[in-house]
């Protein structure tokens, strides 16, 4: 009898054993349908043998075949790594590179080769250089860190790199931070690779189309994948070359189930096909820097906007507390969006916050709107009037008056893009205004829509949240003003900083890309903090070394490895009660590594509670990545035996945040 080992999409360490029936042919990395109990499932085969620790009775039989190529030999390694170094179920990890299996899919026909376009344009020195470095590292990994101001033409490079590559017969796969980004970025691979075929893979399209697109990737078809973070698994036959776009993102990271870094999954990736990868940002990750200051990343650098009119805005700071401020606007802006709408520009209001305010209070007694299943606020928002916590999705209707104390006097506090959006409209009647944030595109094609109007000269302003930050080259837009920018600088996440400045220097970065000047204006209480400091001065080199000296000096990554130990329940005596059993284990074995591995006491998470759910973590870390590894291996078995129906428990490696 011959017996597959099937890694199965379920919380279990291990793979099941599964009998193959007559005539079945079952290699490693073939898609099979399982029975475990009465539950039908997909799996990957891992491993084929003469015989089963298990006892024949009851080993049951492999149901069927999926109708897709196999996994290839490099992916089910991928998947292996990712299920070890991040210490969950191989199952899991494997399901990551497996395209959705529904009954209906899209012909391969469908997936047409791409017209042709318009050549590029002519890159500059800066940009052939980096091209041409990349093009010689060809059938080696080199791990590249390509820093360009924004507007400085990285894309041209990863672009004109992939010509060369695919040229020469080989595939490149190019991974951006978000879907809103791969619309405009396939028109851009068109227009440079005329008459070759990309695909596009990520989880908002359609299953058919999806899984045609994977199965051009994985025949070999296909000459460019363009994906979010879970393109980073797909099989890649001819592979010569990775590109992660705006690589510092935090996107890149899943928050849950295998909770992997696409970016770090790429490198790894890259290493073992022994092909170059280029990770590109104007604020590269602490991570990446000192990789770079260490040597083990080459460094590429693109000092000038790839368009030779084009200058950096000029940034100014305002305060918030401006005496001719209104509806959360300095004076001084509102003076700056009048000057360019009178020019004929376009310009951008950004705020982090949807909705129409962040609160709704009580001017007499003080009540506020809190969420009942989170320990946050509910946003107030208008259009249509609701109550919704922005955490769990709960909403609720507003409040005809207190429910403490019944006065009718209920104020929305805070700005949210809604309520901008209505100021603006009212002080400037004649102005095409747009609101893109999550609400106002959850409908299909709603932002690309929003932003062919915006490229067609049919917007005169702007309101947006980190939606419109990146990626967005629009010529006619030469103001951008900053809202609410100092929040970040209240919060306890020790990345809080080094993503604030990140995101400013990408929503600046959409001032002045063309001809015409450009100008931000910053709404802050502080505009000496370093943060701003580095921001005026557009040096992102200086101020990532002094976040690395705090990092060093406070022990926090990268300058040390971290886990995360998330416990979560219904009731907070069962949470406490597993991160303390857990605790305990994780100190026993501590003991054991000389030092080497500190463990800290367990606390409540940042969010106590959220969506029904009490929370609180407790973190491990150690200076040497091997063995933080080796203990979590060892400790993965205690945490097991405390998971149950009562408590979840979620183990994160190289965690985003401590919140």
């Amino acid at each position: 009898m011959t017996i597959a080992r099937v890694a199965l999409p379920v919380a279990a360490r291990t793979p099941f054993d599964y009998w193959v029936p007559e005539g079945l042919a079952v290699t490693r990395g073939a898609l099979v349908r399982v029975h475990l109990a009465r539950r039908a499932l997909c799996g990957v085969v891992v491993d084929v043998c003469a015989d089963s620790d298990v006892a024949r009775e009851r080993v049951q039989p492999i149901d069927e075949l999926v109708a897709l190529p196999p996994l290839p030999p490099d992916i089910v390694a991928l998947a292996e790594f990712v299920a070890d170094y991040y210490q969950a179920p191989l199952g899991e990890a494997l399901a990551l590179a497996v395209p959705p299996l529904g009954l209906r899919t899209r012909r391969l026909a469908d997936v047409q080769d791409d017209p042709a376009g318009p050549s590029p344009a002519a890159w500059n020195e800066a940009q052939r250089a980096a091209i041409d470095a990349i093009d010689a590292a060809r059938g080696a990994f080199v791990p590249f860190l390509l820093r360009g101001v924004t507007g400085s033409g990285k894309t041209d490079v990863y672009l004109g790199a992939a010509q060369r590559v695919i040229a020469a017969g080989g595939q490149v796969l190019v991974l951006v931070p978000e879907i809103n980004l791969t619309p405009q970025f396939e028109a851009r691979v068109r227009a440079a690779l005329p008459g070759k075929r990309s695909v596009t893979l990520h989880s908002g399209m359609a299953d058919g189309a999806r899984r045609a697109h994977w199965l051009a990737a994985a025949g070999g078809g296909a000459d460019l994948v363009l994906g979010t973070r879970l393109a980073v698994f797909c099989p890649l036959p001819r592979l010569a070359l990775i590109v992660v776009d705006e690589e510092h993102d935090g996107s890149y990271k899943q928050q849950d189930g295998v909770r992997y870094h696409a970016r770090d999954v790429a490198v790894w990736r890259a290493r073992e096909r022994a092909v170059p990868i280029v990770l590109g940002s104007a604020t590269p990750s602490l991570e990446s820097f000192t990789h770079e200051e260490g040597g083990r990343y080459r460094r590429l650098v693109l000092p000038l906007r790839a368009d030779p009119r084009a200058t950096m805005p000029r940034i100014r700071y305002v305060a918030s507390q401006d005496p001719h401020a209104h509806d959360g606007i300095a004076g001084p802006l509102w003076n700056a969006l009048a000057a360019c709408l009178a020019r004929g520009e376009q310009g951008l209001v950004f705020v982090n916050r949807r909705g129409f305010a962040p609160s709704l209070k009580c001017v007499a007694c003080g009540w506020d709107a809190q969420c009942h299943r989170c320990n946050a606020r509910l946003t107030f928002h208008r259009d249509p009037p609701m109550l919704r916590c922005h955490h769990c999705g709960h909403a609720e209707r507003v409040p005809g008056a207190c429910p403490e104390c019944g006065n009718v006097d209920l104020l929305p506090l805070g700005f949210g893009t809604q309520r901008l959006a209505r100021a603006l409209a009212d002080a400037f009647p004649q102005a095409r205004i747009a609101r893109i944030d999550r609400d106002s595109t959850r409908t299909r094609g709603s932002f690309a829509a929003m932003r062919a109007q915006i490229e067609a000269g049919e917007i005169d302003l702007m309101i947006g949240t980190q939606m419109l930050a990146k990626g967005h080259d629009f010529p006619r837009l030469t103001l951008v003003g900053v809202l609410g920018a100092d929040n970040a600088l209240y919060s306890a996440d020790f990345r809080a900083t080094e993503r604030l400045h990140a995101l400013l220097t990408q929503v600046a970065g959409r001032a002045g890309r063309a001809g015409l000047a450009g100008e931000v204006v910053v709404q802050t209480d502080f505009p000496t903090h370093p943060v701003y400091a580095a921001l005026a001065a557009d040096d992102h080199e200086a101020f990532a070394r002094t976040l690395l000296a705090e990092r060093r000096a406070l022990g926090l990554p990268p300058a040390t490895h971290a886990a995360l130990l998330t416990a979560e329940a219904v009731r907070r005596a069962d949470v406490d009660s597993a991160l303390d059993a857990a605790h305990a284990a994780a100190r026993k074995l501590a003991q054991e590594t000389a030092g080497a591995v500190t463990v800290f006491a367990p606390v409540p998470a940042l969010m106590a509670r959220r969506a029904g759910l009490e929370r609180a973590q407790m973190v491990v870390q150690s200076a040497q990545r091997r063995a933080l590894h080796a203990f979590l291996t060892r400790w993965r078995e205690p945490l097991a035996a405390l998971a149950g129906r009562r408590v979840r428990l979620a183990l994160d490696v190289d965690p985003a945040g401590f919140g």
